[in-house]
């Protein structure tokens, strides 16, 4: 299959058009994506990155990931994302880029809907060690499960 998704329906548009990016291209090709997504990770806010316990660490990945959401309380749930990952992990920040770019702004329920297959997607599973793509799997099955265990979006779901 190319850069075509038969799925889509549980792919919110812009994480589809970074799939099919992805898709599109060398595997040479696909890793310079993936530093320029670590390039474009935006640091959280210093209201979160002065508050450690708001940051959770996706301890699955190799290199000291946290991440940190917020759901807003409007009627979709917007939520928004938060990654803090060290610059000499340019693998794992690539990893957070992708999933922020793709994922923040996005009603909770979106997200909720996301396969859990994404990172193999990418087209990464040669180049990338399975540990560094379990690490990516892991954070987007932290977001989900700490969605999922919001009260609100619970409520809602």
């Amino acid at each position: 299959m190319t850069g075509t998704d038969t799925s889509g329906s549980t792919l919110p548009a812009q994480l589809a058009d970074i799939i099919e990016d992805f898709q599109a291209m060398s595997e040479q090709e696909r890793l310079e994506l993936l530093l320029e997504f670590s390039r474009s990770l935006p640091d959280p806010p210093a209201a979160v990155a002065d508050r450690p316990e708001l940051m959770e660490q996706v301890v699955e990945c190799q290199s000291p990931v946290f991440l940190s959401l917020d759901v807003a309380d409007d009627p979709e749930q917007t939520v928004q994302l938060y990654f803090s990952a060290p610059p000499e992990a340019p693998t794992t920040r690539g990893f957070a880029g992708v999933l922020h770019e793709g994922l923040n702004g996005l009603p909770a329920a979106q997200i909720l809907a996301v396969p859990a297959d994404v990172p193999d997607r990418l087209g990464l599973t040669r180049a990338i060690t399975p540990l560094r793509m379990r690490g990516m799997a892991a954070m987007l099955g932290r977001i989900k499960r700490r969605l999922a265990q919001d009260p609100r979006v619970a409520a809602e779901g």
